[in-house]
């Protein structure tokens, strides 16, 4: 089944919906989700948006706690386009009916680690899920977008499945299947939008949700894109340590508004023996400290306190994260949260210039997917759904600009199973699934060596041959499809750590402890 649109949006989250909403106006747009369409981590998100609004605060400011928090890895000029376009991003959100919390006449504003000002708007501690919300009601309810649930990419269609082959590598739409049919259908599209999330699913412990493998940015990399600075994983300090509820994030904001990190056994305050900020250093500096002092102790976790705090505060600023820990029988008004790093944020992935194009033609990319040049080696805290906003409507921009040089698709061969039978042996790919993100957060996880990169890269070749002869004979399925991605992600991300030798900001090894003097991007050519 071949489906025919002007513009296809591959992936239901901020960046992909901002794209279609200014998109739609003029032109008939399909959006797919991989599952429910807000089920990405858009909705996850819980601290909020970073922007210049409180008096005193000022653009250059913003620029310079990026690039900071980035270790120098960052491109100034796209921090530069994204900073400066945070607070019209928050005025069409108020616009769309996003509920910011306010105070008086004015947005409400945080303060979170790596910021040098509160400049953080927010919905209390659900900023993702109300902004996902706005968002998908705008969609639904335009005429000219189309959204299209349980849709799992497999490979981009380009120049090598035209009916008439060519080696162009123009990208042409998406083979999806869907989950409810199991068949494969092709989306065509003169223009087409990868806004599929990051691959925090490649470790075994992640705040991301189900279906962040790096889907995206596997399939681009099989297209023939560049992807750049994949050893930049971020890993949030605070997740909560409980056995039973898996992935459940501490917000950032807990520790600015005054949460302290403590040891269980003894109340130390240990963070300020490891940076001057304290626990509002950057991400990486805190989970490395927290990463170190569990290491040393033998610790399962450590504690996150804002008790001290006035309990209303707390429960005022934090409704959801109260409410999900009393059912839990932590009372965070009255006693310490277990925390354990996690990882949270793929900084890396496909290379888009300030229009969010690819390498690849009729192809762009915004969101956690792509690598901008904003977050260098290390994202600063709640940039992320910023990122989504301004570079989803510099996409909408340059292809509305350009629609009269984008020629529309050719014919386009259907997708061929005629070659493969069901697999009945569904528990090799679980078994390689867990074996994939246990390996990963052993070898490549907060603190690396070169040994143990070279233990996942051989683990990894050995992995490759298997599911290739597993996917070269097996219809595909969407569990058969994200192990196929995750295992290319985990290839791109050791390849990646293993070329930098030096210690910048996410990506710190034993081996080269030092900083080189110039900040150089891992860059990945196919």
């Amino acid at each position: 089944m071949t489906h025919q649109s002007d513009i296809l949006i591959i992936g239901s989250g901020a960046a992909g919906l901002t794209a279609a909403l200014n998109l739609a106006d003029q032109f008939r747009v399909t959006v797919l989700a991989k599952g429910g369409l807000n089920e990405g981590s858009t909705a996850w998100a819980q601290g909020g948006i970073a922007a210049v609004l409180e008096p005193g605060d000022t653009f250059e400011s913003h620029i310079e706690d990026t690039m900071v928090a980035g270790a120098g890895l960052n491109d100034r000029a796209t921090v530069e386009f994204v900073v400066e376009g945070a607070p019209h991003a928050i005025a069409r959100l108020t616009a769309l009916g996003v509920p910011f919390s306010m105070e008086g006449n004015a947005p409400h504003l945080t303060r979170e680690g790596g910021h040098s000002h509160r400049r953080i708007v927010h919905v209390d501690d659900a900023t993702g899920w109300a902004v996902q919300e706005a968002l998908t009601r705008a969609a639904d309810i335009h005429p000219n977008i189309t959204l299209v649930p349980d849709m799992v990419a497999i490979d981009l269609a380009t120049g090598k499945h035209e009916a008439r082959y060519s080696g162009s590598g123009h990208v042409w739409g998406v083979y999806a299947v869907n989950r409810r049919t199991g068949r494969v259908e092709l989306f065509a599209a003169r223009a087409t939008m990868l806004a599929t999330g990051g691959a925090g699913r490649t470790y075994l412990f992640s705040t991301a949700p189900r279906g962040a493998t790096g889907d995206g940015i596997a399939m681009a990399w099989r297209a023939g894109a560049r992807v750049s600075n994949m050893e930049m994983m971020q890993f949030h300090p605070t997740c909560l340590y409980n056995l039973d509820v898996k992935n459940f994030l501490i917000t950032e904001a807990v520790r600015g508004e005054g949460g302290h990190l403590l040891l269980p056994e003894t109340g130390y305050r240990f963070m300020p023996d490891f940076d001057a900020r304290a626990e509002l250093a950057p991400r990486d500096v805190v989970a490395r400290a927290i990463d170190h002092e569990i290491k040393r102790l033998g610790l399962d976790y450590v504690h996150l306190d804002i008790s001290h705090r006035d309990p209303d505060f707390v429960r005022a600023h934090f409704p959801n994260i109260y409410e999900k820990l009393m059912g839990l029988g932590i009372d965070m008004t009255k006693e310490p949260i277990p925390v354990v790093p996690a990882q949270h944020y793929t900084c890396g992935g496909v290379v888009i210039d300030l229009d969010g194009r690819t390498d690849l033609p009729g192809l762009y990319a915004a969101g956690e997917v792509s690598e901008s040049g904003l977050h260098g080696a290390n994202r600063l805290a709640s940039n992320s759904l910023l990122e989504c906003f301004v570079f989803g409507e510099a996409v909408a921009r340059h292809i509305t600009a350009h629609w009269d040089d984008m020629p529309p698709p050719p014919p386009l061969n259907p997708w061929d199973e005629s070659r493969v039978t069901d697999s009945d042996e569904e528990v090799v790919i679980k078994q390689n699934w867990t074996e994939i993100r246990r390996f990963m957060w052993n070898y490549v996880g907060i603190v690396r060596t070169t040994k143990r990169l070279e233990r996942a890269q051989h683990r990894i070749r050995m992995l490759q041959d298997e599911v290739g002869d597993y996917y070269g004979h097996f219809r595909v399925t969407p569990d058969l499809i994200e192990l196929r991605n995750l295992l290319q992600t985990a290839e791109l991300i050791v390849r990646s750590a293993l070329a930098r030798h030096e210690s910048r900001g996410l990506h710190y090894t034993l081996d080269y402890p030092e900083l080189l003097a110039q900040a150089h991007d891992t860059v990945l050519i196919p």
